[in-house]
């Protein structure tokens, strides 16, 4: 589809390294440390009494070539993974 997986965590750029290491990772891992890109797009746990607060929600952006979100999904459960072939939906929804 002419599309490139990254991930972005709020892990600092070491633990990620770790991470990629230690489970094979294949794709770009991105470190929002500083915590400016998620809470942005409601994709950071701003809730001070939860027990994750100030960590990242899962969530999926489609971007265009330009670096326009064209497509977002925020999962409020960590637990809920979206089906590959929903991501593949949206990305051909979006013309990409």
């Amino acid at each position: 589809a002419g599309a490139q997986v990254v991930g972005v965590s709020v892990e600092t750029p070491a633990a990620l390294e770790a991470f990629i290491n230690k489970n094979n990772v294949r794709h770009l891992l991105l470190s929002d440390h500083g915590r400016k890109m998620l809470p942005a797009y409601g994709a950071l746990v701003t809730d001070k009494k939860s027990p994750i607060y100030r960590q990242g929600k899962r969530a999926y952006f489609i971007l265009d070539r330009q670096g326009i979100v064209r497509w977002i999904k925020v999962q409020e459960n960590p637990l809920d993974l979206l089906k590959p072939e929903e991501v593949l939906k949206a990305l051909k929804g979006t013309g990409r």
